[in-house]
Formats: structure tokens, C-alpha cells, sequence
């Protein structure tokens, strides 16, 4: 957990709300000089309790850095917060792990670029509690160089660090990819034993029997994103026109008992029509075009 020095990376953490906090932690408690700052006083205590030190100021807490690390509201916030320490930036290295757009990432990277300093953004895919632990991923982009020569104190963050791409932007948009998915299938599976339920029947009692059939579901996620990939819809198998029926089925079942139909109804009037504009035998992979620009 080193720089090009040999020695311990010294890291400046700006911004200890829960997750500047677990951070600060983590590089203070794998053994780096660790100094923290944050715009609010009084959230100190439990970095400088594990080893840490505080600064007056973000100055002064770049200055006897290294490594910069900001985890703060928005990335206006981390733009303003970074300003106020341009004089003493220059040679550095920033890491930002602010949640925001990719274009807010990219805006703060030229920023922090043009003050001659090398810049990371970095997307961290789990909850405060999780930093630090060897099955926690994050996403990483911007400049590779500066990714390997502190990828052993950023292991401490989490055993899954992946750099991905020399866009800053790309950590956001892969952070925003998982939650998309996750959200769909939260979503469905909601909604499923929301319809489970009215026939008196418990999601345990589901998963216990049908739990194979729900994992193999995103092992289909694999095949559908290189018929993305290639624009190949019509494929052998899974053709659109055979998800109609079972969709009829679903949306007139929940009728029926009274549950909610406008999730399936969406998906039914996407296949539908995706099937009336000549597309009955396509793989279902060819909806992509319905979510992507007009």
C-alpha cells in the first residue's frame, strides 16, 4: 500500500459524511497518513479516533496530501471545495468518489487537470458499512498511471476496484447501468410477490420452489447484450411474439384480483408493439431501440 516512493501514500479526505467517513477510516486504518477536512465542524472525531488528522482547512489538508480524496454532496460542491486548494494542487493526484452525472465528472476533471494535477473519478457500488470489504466493488476512470501506482491503498476500499476507462465519465455511467438493473428487478420481483400474496401465497414458499428459474434469469443478460452490441435481434430463440401471451396472462390476472397492472401493461405495450412494427420474431434484446433516442 504504497507509492512510487516506497512509502505510505499520505491521503487527504475532504468530506466526512458517512461515506467520507468509512473512507477516511479505511486509509487511516490500513496505516496511511491520513487527513481529513470537512466544511461542517464536529465530524472528525471518528478519523482522528483511528489514527487521523484533521485540518482547519481543504488547503491545508491537500498541501499535506498526495493523494486527494473527495466524497461530498455534488460535484459543485467537490468543484468549489477543490478551488479553494487550486495554489497547492498542482502534482497531485485527485480522487473523486462524488456521486453525479458524467458530465459533472468530466466538468471537475478539467478543472483539476488544468491546475496540473492528475485526476480519478471513482463510483463505489455499495453503502457506507461496505467500504473496506473484499466482496465491495467500485468503478474506476481517468487516469490509469495514477490508478496503478495507488491501486494498493485503494484496495482498501474494496477488494473489487476496477479500472475501466480513460473517460472520467464512464464510473458514473456504469454506477447508474447496475442501479438501472437493479431497480427493474426489485421492481418485477415487487410486483410478483405483490400478485403472490393476494393468493395467499409467501415470497419464502415462492423462492423455495422456484428460486432456480429467478437466478437463471440474468444469465440470459450475456446473450442480450452481444445481440445489443451487434445490432443482431432476430435470433432462433426467445422470439417476441411468444412473451404476448404470458403477458395477456399477467396483466388479466392482476386485473382480476385487483393488483396493479401498469408494470406489466408497459411491458406488454412494448412487445406489442415491437411485434406490429415487424419485429414478431426478433430476440427481445430489439426493445433497446425503444429506450435509445428517437
Amino acid at each position: 500500500m504504497t507509492g512510487e516512493s516506497g512509502q505510505r501514500t499520505a491521503v487527504a479526505v475532504l468530506g466526512l459524511g458517512e461515506m467520507g467517513s468509512a473512507l477516511a477510516n479505511a486509509f487511516a486504518g490500513g496505516g496511511h497518513p491520513t487527513t481529513v477536512w470537512n466544511r461542517t465542524p464536529g465530524k472528525a472525531n471518528s478519523a482522528v479516533g483511528n489514527g487521523a488528522r484533521e485540518a482547519a482547512t481543504a488547503r491545508e489538508a491537500v498541501a499535506a496530501s498526495e493523494l486527494v480524496v473527495v466524497s461530498v454532496q455534488s460535484n459543485a460542491v467537490a468543484h468549489d471545495i477543490l478551488e479553494s486548494a487550486a495554489e497547492v494542487i498542482a502534482g497531485r493526484t485527485v480522487l473523486n468518489l462524488t456521486d453525479g452525472t458524467s458530465s459533472e465528472a468530466r466538468a471537475v476533471a478539467d478543472r483539476v487537470t488544468e491546475n496540473n494535477a492528475e485526476y480519478l473519478h471513482g463510483q463505489i457500488m455499495t453503502i457506507a458499512p461496505g467500504v473496506g470489504q473484499p466482496e465491495s466493488m467500485l468503478f474506476y476512470g481517468g487516469s490509469e498511471p495514477a490508478y496503478q501506482r495507488y491501486h494498493s491503498a485503494l484496495t482498501l476500499l474494496g477488494g473489487r476496484g476496477r479500472y475501466v476507462s480513460g473517460d472520467v465519465g464512464v464510473p458514473a455511467l456504469y454506477g447508474m447501468a447496475v442501479h438501472d438493473t437493479m431497480w427493474g428487478i426489485l421492481n418485477g420481483f415487487l410486483h410478483a410477490t405483490a400478485l403472490l400474496s393476494d393468493a395467499g401465497i409467501e415470497a419464502k414458499q415462492f423462492l423455495a420452489d422456484a428460486g432456480p428459474a429467478v437466478a437463471n434469469l440474468t444469465a440470459f443478460l450475456p446473450f442480450l447484450g452481444e445481440e445489443i452490441d451487434s445490432g443482431e435481434y432476430a435470433t432462433p430463440f426467445g422470439a417476441l411474439k411468444h412473451h404476448l401471451p404470458s403477458l395477456e396472462d399477467l396483466v388479466r390476472e392482476c386485473e382480476s384480483r385487483g393488483i396493479d397492472a401498469e408494470f406489466p401493461r408497459y411491458t406488454r405495450s412494448l412487445v406489442a408493439d415491437a411485434v406490429e412494427g415487424g419485429h414478431a420474431g426478433d430476440s427481445y434484446s430489439r426493445l433497446v431501440e425503444h429506450f435509445g433516442k428517437g
